[in-house]
């Protein structure tokens, strides 16, 4: 800075600071005697010519620095300069020494007088090339402060504007010279001027530049718009390194910055989309499908979010509203999410009389009005733009359709508050994309419901209603599916009635989930009621089931079970079902019970005070594979004992080993004596099933074999006499059971079973009565021919016994015996329901 300038007698003296503009030009001065000579050389001179001044004091001056070429005019224009005269011109001059030119001085001659009026001369030297470079410098700084396309200011030490170009001065108004003596706080708004006013005392004081720093602001005559600048600062100095100011280059990044805002905008939309393709969909729930669409879109995409499905969709119609005409059809607000506080929000999307969105909760019932952007947006299936009421804190939403297979199955309501910008065309096709997503993914989950709901309906229309009864056994029984499972499971049991009070015990397992193991499940389940109706040995059945299953995947026409048959169908045509199953037979009266297993887990059973174990079955193959016969194990059972029949959704899981879990399942049925209800409970309450990981099935039957007084069991002799004793046999019988209603009709029904056993069979003839629920009779022997029910022509005079059993009977049938064949009957008790009694026409049918 300057120095301070000093007062004397009201002169005000000051001394140029170095680096003045003195110092560029190098301005000199030296002075000619009356005599011609130099007498006076200043160190200006002295460092200009290169000469000091006692080398040049007392010597002809153009002898001392002019070429020798010049001295001849050179002498002659000092002569004139002594005469009196000015002379201003251009000297070329060489230091002494120096072979060619050093330089070319400009000078300023001025004549003087001495003190005793003899002529001299002041001479003023100018560096000629010092003044073009400061004239190059000058222009070039002026075409650059000038012409530059970017605004150009220079601040003062006091950071008040000094200077400003034509491009600042077009962008902020006025002219340029106008500018001068303005602040910072005359271009921005306050907060931006300080962040610029700081940065200007940074660079003042440590020197150090500061680059892109961005400002923002509003231009006049610019209509209010945004504009952004990016702004480089660096402290300018005098040429002895004196601090002079702060210049300021703006270059105006508004299209930058916009282009980088849309460009980021760009990246977040992708990142929203591949978090939308990796969060969406995880689940196959409708609700939960909704929810994952409003996590990936709250923040990150709006302020707040509603997903409303249509109420037929959530009640599981056969199809969804779609585009519906009818704008009064009920929806489901199933989420909802906000980023903001929970005060109501007063959404101009939801209907009127329930503007807040806080108004309608997750899981009401509601529906749009007909004209409202809601309902359009569900009737056209194309989004709406919903702009928000000034004093509203939500200021935009988006009202977009759920549309899958176009099929609107919703609406998605995004919504945007104070503070936040507004929705833009890419904003719009953003929220059509996730809701699309977001459509065919809860489109995907009604299917799947759809599916999994008659599945279901399947699955639990082939089990046994409510606990079966059996002769002989006391039953309890628990089927539980996979409560989050992502399919139904092929689990089931059954409990089949065979004739003379015998009982089939069915649990099976169809290997695989979902509807066609469902299906599986129910055809197999039909085959092993319909092998038990046959009466066929145990093992007998499971060889037929395995025939069966191994046809269940076979192409339409094939040969079910035939290897050949499969094969040609190959992998894309067939499907290859397996199933594990157990099918015990139990009969009553005699207590005992014949098993035979297909791939299942063993039976379980304990006996009054003793431990569980599992009986030695042997597995077999699943049912499917074929090729391998079963084998049969006959257990008796004692009176009281607990047999258990299972699937291994009740023993697996992946935390623990298989034979953990059969050890706790035996340990869980340490107390036999409760009632079975009870026991059931404690299994699974006890066991850790994991319901979610696979269906479990489970069956319980304590024995309690038929009493010995309430069977009647008879060998007679084969003579026709032995007719006569049979209905003497079974009229004493049904005397002694309290029966007499029944005295007549099984009289006739023995009567005729045994006539047909004498004349058709074969050996001995055995007569067996047995009184449980039912009355029924059988009567034994040892011929193979199975009797077949016939109509008698006019002219017959027999046929018609069997006719007659058919009749007067609540069922009849023959069985094949390891040494014979047993026929049988059944009829209700009295107090029970009782068989119609036949009509007249139906007696005359048979004559």
């Amino acid at each position: 800075m300057s120095e301070i300038p000093e007062s004397a007698n009201g002169v005000m003296w000051q001394s140029s600071p170095p680096g003045s503009i003195y110092d560029y030009i190098r301005v000199a001065s030296f002075s000619i005697g009356p005599d011609g000579l130099v007498d006076q050389w200043s160190l200006r001179a002295a460092e200009l010519f290169g000469v000091a001044a006692e080398d040049v004091r007392g010597r002809d001056p153009v002898d001392a620095f002019m070429p020798p070429e010049l001295r001849t005019r050179g002498r002659g224009r000092v002569a004139e300069i002594l005469d009196g005269k000015e002379w201003t011109g251009l000297v070329p001059f060489r230091a002494p020494g120096d072979r060619g030119v050093r330089g070319l001085a400009e000078v300023y001659v001025m004549p003087t007088e001495t003190e005793r009026g003899e002529r001299g001369a002041l001479c003023i030297v100018v560096d000629v090339r010092a003044l073009r470079r400061i004239e190059s410098d000058l222009a070039a700084s002026e075409a650059i402060f000038g012409q530059s396309p970017f605004g150009f200011l220079l601040f003062g030490v006091d950071r008040t504007v000094k200077r400003v170009n034509q491009r600042f001065a077009t962008v902020f108004g006025g002219y340029a010279d106008e500018h001068r003596g303005r602040t910072v706080g005359d271009y921005l708004a306050r907060p931006e001027a300080e962040r610029l006013d700081a940065a200007l005392r940074r660079v003042l004081e440590t020197g150090e530049a500061v680059t892109e720093l961005h400002l923002s602001g509003a231009v006049p005559g610019g209509g209010g718009e945004r504009r952004h600048w990016s702004v480089n600062l660096y402290r300018v100095h005098s040429g002895s390194g004196r601090p002079v100011g702060v210049a300021g280059l703006g270059i105006d990044v508004t299209r930058r910055q916009i282009a980088a805002r849309e460009a980021a905008s760009a990246r977040r939309n992708l990142a929203l989309l591949n978090e939308a393709s990796a969060r969406i969909g995880n689940s196959l729930d409708l609700e939960t499908t909704a929810r994952e669409l409003l996590d990936v879109a709250v923040p990150g995409f709006c302020d707040t979010a509603t997903v409303d499905l249509y109420q037929a969709l959530l009640t599981g119609e056969e199809a969804p509203p779609g585009r519906a005409d009818d704008h009064s059809a009920a929806l489901r607000r199933v989420a909802s999410a906000s980023a903001v506080s929970d005060a109501p929000l007063l959404n101009p999307a939801d209907p009127p009389g329930c503007c807040a969105t806080s108004s309608i909760e997750v899981g009401a019932v509601h529906s749009y009005p007909f004209h409202s952007p809601c309902a359009t947006a569900l009737r056209t299936g194309r989004p709406e733009a919903v702009p928000g009421a000034g004093g509203d804190l939500v200021h935009s939403t988006l009202v977009v359709p759920l549309t899958a297979h176009d099929t609107v199955v919703g609406l998605a309501q995004f919504s945007r508050t104070k503070g936040s910008e507004p929705f833009g065309e890419r904003d719009r096709a953003l929220a059509v994309e996730l809701a699309a997503r977001a459509a065919v993914c809860i489109d995907n989950a009604r299917l799947y419901r759809r599916e999994h709901e008659r599945a279901l309906i399947l699955q639990r229309s082939l089990l046994p209603p409510g606990d079966p009864e059996a002769a002989g056994l006391d039953i309890a029984c628990r089927y539980l599916p996979g409560t989050t499972a992502t399919e139904v499971g092929g689990d089931w049991f059954d409990v089949i009635q065979l004739p003379g009070h015998r009982t089939a015990l069915v649990v099976g397992d169809v290997m695989g989930r979902g509807l066609r193991a469902a299906v599986a499940m129910g055809e197999l389940r039909t085959a092993v009621r319909t092998l038990a109706q046959l009466d066929l040995e145990p093992a007998e059945v499971l060889s037929h089931l395995d025939e069966i299953a191994r046809g269940l995947g076979g192409p339409a026409g094939g040969a079910p079970g035939r290897p050949a048959a499969r094969a040609a169908g190959g992998p894309e045509l067939a499907e290859v079902y397996l199933a594990t199953c157990v099918y015990a037979v139990y009969d009553s009266v005699t207590r005992r019970c014949t098993f035979a297993n297909a791939g299942h887990l063993p039976p379980v059973l304990v006996e009054p005070g003793e431990k569980a174990l599992m009986l030695d079955v042997p597995p077999g193959m699943p049912l499917g594979v074929g090729g391998e016969p079963f084998e049969e194990v006959e257990v008796e059972l004692p009176e009281g004992a607990l047999l258990a029949l299972y699937t291994d959704g009740l023993v697996e899981s992946r935390d623990h080993p298989l034979d953990e879990g059969m050890q706790a399942f035996r340990s869980a049925l340490t107390d036999p004596a409760q009632p079975l209800e009870d026991v059931c409970d404690h299994v699974l309450g006890t066991l850790d099933t994991r319901h979610g990981e696979d269906d479990i099935a489970l069956l319980l039957a304590r024995v309690q074999g038929l009493p010995a007084d309430a069977v009647g069991d008879w060998r007679l002799p084969r003579e026709p006499r032995s007719v006569g004793r049979a209905r003497e046999l079974a009229r004493a019988q049904l005397t002694a059971w309290d029966l007499e209603p029944l005295v007549d009709t099984v009289e006739l029904l023995v009567s005729e079973l045994v006539t047909n056993a004498l004349r058709y069979g074969e050996g001995e003839i055995r007569l067996r009565l047995l009184l449980d629920r039912t009355l029924v009779c059988e009567v034994w022997d040892s011929g193979l021919v199975q009797p077949r029910r016939r109509r008698a022509r006019d002219t017959d005079e027999g046929g018609r016994g069997l006719q007659l059993v058919g009749l007067l009977s609540a069922g009849w049938g023959s069985r094949r015996t390891p040494r014979g064949k047993t026929v049988w009957f059944e009829l209700a008790l009295p107090d029970g329901d009782a068989a119609a009694e036949p009509s007249v026409d139906q007696l005359l049918s048979m004559f």
